[in-house]
């Protein structure tokens, strides 16, 4: 059971944008190995950080428009939302202690 939220254009604004504090998005695809590389990663912060950080998932292959919107051009990216706005990005599979600190940076 994953602790990671599904987002898509539909839900984006309510579930991302609308967010109050820090919410992670992960934009994935099937096809992506490094996404798939990650994925116990983040299902494990969304986890340990539950109630502090909202760690969300979207499918850039089923929801284009989003994925256009934040100029997604390489997969995994990791987006940092504070109260809605972009503050930081990790682009490419990285350890879990880089996604880690950057997490904490961002969630003081």
């Amino acid at each position: 059971m994953s602790n990671t939220t599904a987002v898509t254009d539909a839900n984006f604004e309510q579930e991302v944008e609308k967010h109050p504090g820090l919410t992670i998005v992960d934009f994935w695809a099937t096809w992506c190995g490094p996404c798939r590389m990650i994925a116990p990663v983040l299902d494990q912060l969304a986890t340990e950080y539950s109630g502090k950080v909202k760690v969300a998932k979207l499918d850039v292959d089923t929801n284009i428009k989003t994925a256009t919107r934040y100029n997604v051009r390489s997969i995994p990216l990791l987006l940092f939302f504070k109260d809605g706005k972009v503050v930081d990005q990790i682009v490419g599979a990285v350890p879990r202690a880089h996604i880690e600190s950057k997490l904490q940076q961002h969630a003081a």
